[in-house]
């Protein structure tokens, strides 16, 4: 179980002359279940992908505390809690010059796996393999083929914590239908707890949770029945969930 109490996270304001900060998360609490699947949506420049960073050891917050089966891993590095069971995907993904595609699944899934078996994670990302697996992870790969090969290292990573900051940005409408069944087929066979921040109501639907983060707080938090409405238009919630665009 992953539980965020009181975290804030601030920044040095640029513009001011008297050293002031702008708080970027505030005082944001909530517990991440085991074997639930949560996603985090608000109006862009909320504090969603900071807050995703926070936990996965990317940035440390100002102040607040981040427990892991009730152990504080506030301080922990990012590497320390990708042990523990902390995978991250990049809404932007890193690029590995020499490095193999069968390279980076072998090496996330920690144990030797055969040629065929990283094929198979790589067909479930909509990727022909036998055009992949020996590809170099570098620039000639487009901005959609990344996000997918990222998607199917996480896959074979089979961590507890899977954290997506918006896996759908750059993927083609065939290939985000079936990163939905690969969510799907995540939270049903692994029993990981996954983490997605996104706008997609395709992806919101087939949530167990939705958290809105809107101004660095959490304002809502609640099953799809009861978010997805209000993000739709249905209902106002204190006149901040009829401000989020959701996208389709």
């Amino acid at each position: 179980m992953l539980e965020l109490r009181n975290i804030c996270f601030q920044v040095p304001d640029e513009k001011s002359r008297n050293a002031k900060e702008i708080g970027i998360l505030k005082d944001v609490s909530f517990t991440l279940e085991d074997n639930k699947f949560v996603v985090i949506t608000g109006p862009n420049g909320g504090g969603k992908s900071t807050l995703a960073k926070v936990i996965a050891g990317i940035e440390k917050p100002t102040s607040g505390q981040i427990l892991w089966d009730g152990q504080d891993i506030t301080d922990m590095s990012i590497t320390d809690r990708a042990k523990l069971g902390i995978s991250y995907a990049f809404q932007q993904p890193v690029r590995f010059k020499g490095v193999t595609v069968f390279d980076l699944i072998r090496l996330a899934a920690g144990k030797e796996i055969s040629i065929a078996g990283a094929c198979e994670y790589l067909s479930k990302v909509g990727l022909c393999a036998k055009d992949y697996i020996k590809r170099e992870v570098n620039g000639s790969l487009s901005g959609g083929e990344i996000k997918r090969i990222e998607i199917a290292t996480i896959m074979a990573r089979k961590t507890r914590v899977s954290v997506f900051d918006e896996p759908e940005a750059g993927i083609d409408l065939w290939s985000f239908q079936n990163l939905i069944q690969v969510f799907e087929e995540m939270h049903d066979q692994l029993h990981g707890s996954i983490l997605i921040i996104s706008h997609q109501e395709r992806i919101l639907n087939i949530a167990d949770e939705i958290l809105l983060i809107a101004d660095g707080e959490l304002k809502k938090k609640g099953t799809k029945d009861e978010i997805l409405p209000q993000l739709l238009g249905t209902a106002d919630a204190a006149g901040t969930c009829s401000k989020v665009k959701v996208r389709e």
